[in-house]
């Protein structure tokens, strides 16, 4: 495993609850993505995107490796409850992301 995925990330989200988006758990099932990859993905991963500007919450993309897979979490936190809503979760594919998972490759 690379260095920082060893350890919790400073900018981990602390979540008073964790919700799952409808579209979320549809996607999940269709990817095969686990609730509990999911949740600890959420609970130790790296953020690799930002987007505070996305309404109705700000949300980020967070990266973690579950069992050897990559996993990625798109997440939006209410800032005033500090509850997490679960927009998606894929396993980031090579053909859209750099060696690493961090960045989008150009063109994607």
């Amino acid at each position: 495993p690379h260095q920082n995925e060893t350890r919790k990330s400073e900018t981990t989200l602390t979540c008073s609850s964790v919700v799952f988006s409808r579209h979320a758990i549809a996607r999940m099932f269709e990817r095969q993505v686990e609730a509990q990859e999911v949740l600890e993905t959420l609970e130790n991963g790296e953020t690799i995107e930002s987007y505070p500007e996305d309404t109705p919450y700000p949300s980020a993309l967070i990266l973690w490796h579950v069992g050897g897979k990559a996993v990625h979490v798109l997440v939006a936190r209410d800032l005033e409850s500090k509850q997490c809503i679960i927009v998606t979760a894929y396993f980031p594919d090579t053909t859209q992301w750099e060696p690493g998972f961090r960045k989008r490759r150009q063109g994607s």
